[in-house]
């Protein structure tokens, strides 16, 4: 049996803040036994599950989803 190391959680955020800072956004691959697709997720104050995405923001955090996708694998 071989073993290998995956990335399934990233998290995007401004630089320095702490992980639960409500500009965390997370970035998963998940599978509800369908295949795996990504799950993106930020929760501020009053709004969880909605993605609010800065101009700023938007390179980091489209430089991780492609990262994410291209490690989601087909439903084989």
């Amino acid at each position: 049996m071989t073993y290998e190391i995956r990335t399934l959680k990233i998290g995007v955020c401004i630089k320095g803040s702490s992980t639960y800072s409500n500009s965390m956004t997370e970035i998963e691959i998940v599978d509800e036994a369908a295949g795996e697709f990504l799950k993106i997720s930020q929760c501020s104050d009053d709004n969880c599950g909605i993605i609010q995405v800065s101009n700023d923001e938007w390179p980091t955090l489209k430089a991780a989803i492609d990262k994410m996708i291209k490690e989601c694998r087909d439903n084989e």
